[in-house]
Formats: structure tokens, C-alpha cells, sequence
């Protein structure tokens, strides 16, 4: 039961008729909806912007091709790989890399690299805030690396576009860290999905490697503005799927054991992919030369390689098709996987500008089919099927490189319209995760920044102090004190009837709440004891109900720094008690403990025990 020093010695629980917060929960909930709908909003002016120039980073890639290794001035699309210019084709992408070089060198150094680990690392680290210049360098960047032959594909930079647009959108208006955060994954997701057509696939990479949260703020805007580069995909690119590929049937359960199968040897050549990439750059970065000359090498690099294997040169989401197709001779293929992951690899490592996304695909894909291939030619009667077994590699590659688990399955569903390849793609891409999260510490997305000291969040857990009610770290046999008291009075009290509490509730003669006191300010040794309880009374408007969250409360504390918040009854309105933040760091604790203490529910012992007891007493 409360107690309380008051001059008839009544006890007494506080109406709450002083108590009143500054801002309603229904007002609070408006401008909640209100700030939704408008960072949707402008998030779909950023898908429309990057729609736009995904398009014209298409045409200036295509451009850049025609011009570097046939002659022309022509915006439709010419493989590389035809070219007719000899031992010229060595240089080409040596050229690109110095101009990308001086861009880096001259403009911003930003450019380097493949646009989603910068991205995390600024939405990690500085609130989201890309430069401005990023949204006109990296485009044109990446149009010189890949129209002069470098391996990348057309995808990472317009995500870093897109990201980098969204950003400084978000800089120019007033809006919180977090909605920025929200537009600039806004702008990126619907660069790839304006490139691909795969919204939903592009939702699932906001959420797995961008925002790194759920909830209806972030997937809304996000959503939209996929959605939006959806129909611009349909508008200014075609209308079907990105890889066509034969139709897929349904495969038996043995065909599925064997994709799994490839899925894992998939993950680990992502693995060791990975470290390749990493260990190439290490290696550029011990070189005796100026970084601005490091793309340069690698494309002379690019060059010769493709010289040799000129289908390792450019884009190469022909190649992807090819594949796809199940038509690719076996010997085609390895030297598509090994030359295209060599010149790719390299490329990247130099620090020059381009996306992995296709070099992955293509690389994954053609591991796939090559190991499909040698399936069937020693087993034919296995089932499996080339083309599905080069969708589940490229796919199973970007999901162990990437640990881009939902986007890996979905984008290889809504690129190629396969729907029954659904159970392969899911038996894949487990199985590269499950290799790729037991054997490698960081991504081929993360390994840059972790080398920075940024440490990216690997898991999407429900907050703890969202799933415990106030109620129930409440102290219920807390003590009021009379405002009116003196200090000296107060300590008797305590020392009588001592209580776990670190703060009270102060009400003055007539039981009317006037605030909440700390317990060590009570025994403040520097406060005079004849002085009353009332000097040091800290007044609070704000208040929680018991049914409210530890979350909520923690905002509450924390947005009106205070350490100690009243609770009130939700069903009498009245004040019941106060709670302080260690009560909330008492709630975390107790929440941590009961998820990763390990113990048995159910003894399978005691019940072995009380059935020979009850054996025992049926053969008595």
C-alpha cells in the first residue's frame, strides 16, 4: 500500500487533475501520418528524376561504346565485344581509367568504388549526407569506365545516383536524418528498379542493406518510389522481363537436392570472390604510384584480358541472356566465369567507377550452368535443367557476395518471370547464405567500410522495450511524500519503511500532485534537513500510462530530458507511480536475459520418472 507524510497521517493517490501533456497522442499521430506523406512525396520526385537519368546514363554508355571501339556516334546498343580494333582494345579501357582518375582526382573521390558501400557508409555515419557533385560525377564516371570496356554493370552507379539525388533533396528541405535516410534509399532503389524493373526486389535491398529497418515510414516512401521507377522502367525501357529465358517446369525433389547442391558450392566461390576482390585492392594500395593512376592499370588489365575473351569487355547483360539460355558451350562458359570474375576483380580493386551487380549475375551464372553441364554428363537422368541451373548460380552468387538474402531470390524471380523456379532459387540461395554467414565476417558490400571502423547492423530484431508494458517494471508499493515535509521528516520515514524506489511522487496538503523527488537528492548531504521536501521537488507536465511501452517511455524521458517520468493508471487516472530510467534499463536487462538464457521447458526425465511411478503402482 502508498504511503504519505501528511498532516492527518492519510494516505493518498494523487489525481491526476495538474497533469497534462504538452502535445496529444492523437496530434502527435497527425503530424506522424502528415511527415509520411510528405517524404513520399518527395521521394517520388526522386524515383521520377532517376528514372529519367537511368535512361540517359544508358544512352550515354551506349554512346561511349560506339564512339571507343567502333567509330560512331550512335546511341543503340553495340557489344564490345565485336570490335574489329585488334591489339587497339588494350588501350581503350586504360583510357577510360585515367579519365575516370582525374574525375576522382579532380571532382570527388567519392566516385570510386561501386555505390553501396559508400552509401551505407554515409547514411551510417554522417546523417545521410551525400554531395551534391556525386549526382553528376558518378553517373558520367561510370558511363567512361563501362563505355570503354570496363566489366560493370550500368546498376551500381544509378543506385550511388539515385542515392546520392535522394541525399541532397533531403538536404535541401528541413527534415530529420532519418527521413533523409528514407529518400535517399528512396532515390536508389528506384535508380535499380527504373534499370531492371524489379520493384520488389529493390524494396528488399532498401531494407537489407540501406535502411536497415521495418516500418511503415521507411517501406512507405521506399514502396512509392520503386513503384515509380516500375513505370518508368515500362515507359523508357521494355515492358518485359530484363533476362528472358525459356519457360522453367516444375523440378522434382531430386533436381532440388542438386540445386541446393550447386547453391553451395556457389557460396563458397562467392567467399573466396570476396577475399580475391580485397586482396587485389590491398594490393594497389602498396603500389609506389599516385591512386588517380590506379584505374588506369586495371583497365590496361581489362584490356588484355579482353583482347583474348572479348565477351569479358563492357556491360555484358547480353552475356547474362546467353547464359540464361542453356545454350552456352561448357568451355565458353569457364572462360566466362574465371576471365570475366579476373578482369572484373581487378577493375574494381584499382578503385575505378562501376556496379558488381552484373559481374556478379554473370559470373554466378556461368558457374551455374557449367556445373549444371557436368551434372547432366555424368548423371542425365538427374533432372536438371541448364537454364535453371545458371538463374539459381547467378542468383546464389549475389546472395552469398551480398548476404542480400530476399533480394537475391526476388530479383532473379522478377528478371526473368520464372515462377517456378521459386523452390530452386529459395534451396540456392539458403544454402550460399548459410556458407557465406558461418565463413565470412564481413560482405563484399561491407568489408570496405568495416575496414574503416563502421560497423554495420547484421540483424532486423524487434526492439525490447516495444514488447514490455510500463506496468511491468513498475514498482507498485512506491511512497508519496507530502511536498509540505521537512527533508529530516522524510529520511525517518525511509528509514522506517525502506523501499527499492529511486524516485516519489511529491502531492501537497490536499493530495494534488506537484512532482516527482530523487532519492538521492533526499540524501544530499549538502541540503539543509530542517528545509522542506517541496525545495527540491522537480516539477514535470509529462506523464506515461501503465498499458504504454518501455520504448515509449524511454522517448519520453529522453525527448524531455528527464530521468524520471509519473505513471498513470489507465483505467483510474491517477497517478500510481513514477518511473525512472534505471526501471527501464532493469526492463532491458531482464528482456535480454530471458531471450539468451538456454532452458528446458519441458523435463523429459521427470516424465520417464512418473511413468515407471505409475507402472509400478498399476502392476501393485
Amino acid at each position: 500500500m502508498k504511503k504519505t507524510i501528511t498532516n492527518n497521517g492519510i494516505p493518498v493517490s494523487p489525481l491526476l487533475n495538474e497533469l497534462e501533456n504538452k502535445t496529444s497522442t492523437n496530434k502527435a499521430s497527425f503530424i506522424l501520418k502528415t511527415r509520411l506523406i510528405y517524404i513520399s512525396a518527395l521521394s517520388i520526385i526522386v524515383a521520377v528524376a532517376i528514372s529519367i537519368i537511368a535512361r540517359l546514363l544508358i544512352y550515354l554508355i551506349n554512346l561511349i561504346t560506339n564512339i571507343s571501339f567502333y567509330g560512331l556516334f550512335d546511341f543503340s546498343f553495340h557489344s564490345p565485344a565485336n570490335n574489329h580494333l585488334g591489339a587497339w582494345v588494350i588501350i581503350m579501357p586504360a583510357i577510360g581509367g585515367v579519365l575516370v582518375g582525374l574525375m576522382a582526382l579532380y571532382g570527388s573521390k567519392a566516385i570510386r568504388g561501386h555505390g553501396i558501400p559508400e552509401a551505407m557508409e554515409q547514411i551510417l555515419v554522417n546523417q545521410s549526407k551525400i554531395k551534391p557533385v556525386i549526382a553528376f560525377l558518378k553517373p558520367i564516371s561510370s558511363a567512361i569506365a563501362i563505355g570503354t570496356g570496363g566489366p560493370f554493370g550500368a546498376e551500381g552507379p544509378i543506385i550511388a545516383t539515385g542515392g546520392a539525388l535522394g541525399s541532397t533533396l533531403g538536404q535541401l528541405f528541413k527534415i530529420t536524418s532519418n527521413e533523409r535516410k528514407i529518400i535517399l534509399a528512396a532515390g536508389a532503389t528506384a535508380g535499380m528498379t527504373a534499370i531492371f524493373g524489379t520493384p520488389i526486389a529493390a524494396i528488399f535491398l532498401a531494407i537489407e542493406l540501406l535502411l536497415f529497418e521495418f516500418s511503415p515510414a521507411a517501406i512507405l516512401p521506399v514502396a512509392l518510389a520503386c513503384i515509380t521507377g516500375a513505370a518508368g522502367h515500362h515507359l523508357l525501357f521494355d515492358a518485359g522481363p530484363v533476362f528472358p529465358m525459356p519457360d522453367m517446369l516444375i523440378p522434382s525433389n531430386v533436381a532440388l537436392a542438386i540445386y541446393s547442391s550447386i547453391g553451395l558450392v556457389i557460396g563458397f566461390l562467392s567467399m573466396g570472390l570476396t577475399k580475391a576482390v580485397y586482396l587485389i585492392e590491398d594490393a594497389f594500395e602498396k603500389l609506389p604510384i599516385h591512386w588517380m593512376w590506379w584505374p588506369a592499370l586495371g583497365g590496361l588489365f581489362v584490356g588484355l584480358v579482353g583482347y583474348f575473351y572479348p565477351h569479358t569487355l563492357g556491360v555484358g547483360y547480353d552475356n547474362i541472356t546467353h547464359v540464361l539460355s542453356g545454350t552456352v558451350p561448357l568451355t565458353l562458359l569457364l572462360s566466362l566465369f574465371f576471365f570475366k570474375f579476373l578482369s572484373w576483380a581487378v577493375a574494381l580493386g584499382s578503385g575505378t567507377s562501376g556496379g558488381t551487380l552484373a559481374p556478379l549475375l554473370t559470373i554466378g551464372g556461368a558457374g551455374g550452368a557449367a556445373l549444371g553441364s557436368m551434372i547432366l554428363y555424368f548423371f542425365p537422368n538427374s533432372g536438371v535443367n541448364i537454364p535453371m541451373a545458371a538463374l539459381i548460380g547467378m542468383s546464389s552468387m549475389f546472395a552469398g557476395a551480398s548476404r542480400a538474402y530476399l533480394t537475391s531470390i526476388t530479383f532473379a524471380l522478377e528478371a526473368t518471370m520464372q515462377s517456378h523456379a521459386l523452390l530452386p532459387l529459395l534451396g540456392a540461395c539458403t544454402s550460399s547464405y548459410l556458407v557465406s554467414f558461418f565463413l565470412m565476417e564481413n560482405t563484399i558490400m561491407t568489408e570496405k567500410i568495416a575496414r574503416r571502423g563502421i560497423a554495420t547492423p547484421d540483424s532486423y530484431k524487434a526492439d525490447p522495450l516495444d514488447k514490455m508494458a510500463v506496468s511491468e517494471v513498475l514498482i507498485e508499493d512506491g511512497v508519496i511524500l507530502n511536498a509540505a515535509n521537512t527533508i529530516k521528516e522524510v529520511r525517518d520515514l525511509l528509514s522506517i519503511k525502506p523501499t527499492p524506489a529511486n524516485y516519489f511522487i511529491a502531492v501537497n496538503k490536499t493530495g494534488s500532485y506537484q512532482g516527482i523527488v530523487e532519492l538521492a537528492n533526499i540524501y544530499n548531504p549538502a541540503i539543509d534537513p530542517e528545509s522542506t521536501l517541496g525545495n527540491i521537488v522537480e516539477l514535470t507536465s509529462f506523464y506515461i500510462k501503465d498499458t504504454d511501452t518501455l520504448r515509449k517511455a524511454a522517448k519520453s524521458m529522453a525527448e524531455n530530458n528527464i530521468e524520471a517520468i509519473p505513471v498513470i493508471s489507465s483505467k483510474q487516472n491517477k497517478v500510481i507511480g513514477v518511473l525512472g530510467f534505471k526501471d527501464v534499463l532493469a526492463g532491458y536487462k531482464h528482456s535480454i536475459e530471458e531471450n539468451e538464457s538456454a532452458h528446458t521447458q519441458i523435463s523429459l526425465k521427470r516424465r520417464r520418472i512418473k511413468m515407471l511411478i505409475k507402472s509400478k503402482r498399476g502392476s501393485n
